[in-house]
């Protein structure tokens, strides 16, 4: 996701990079809390769990 947001803001536009600043901010937050917002989006959108953590 990190290197996409950053072609994106090569390719597309200089303000994808506010997704990478979102991103990574997610990461610090999860390595805190053990809480990950992109496993709760993506199980909200019907991807199944497996295991623990954001592993991708």
């Amino acid at each position: 996701m990190v290197l996409l947001s950053v072609a994106l803001a090569v390719y597309v536009n200089i303000n994808w990079l506010w997704f990478t600043v979102f991103i990574g901010v997610n990461l610090i937050q999860s390595a805190f809390t053990k809480w990950c917002l992109l496993e709760t989006i993506l199980v909200k959108l019907g991807i199944k769990k497996e295991g623990k953590g954001c592993k991708m």
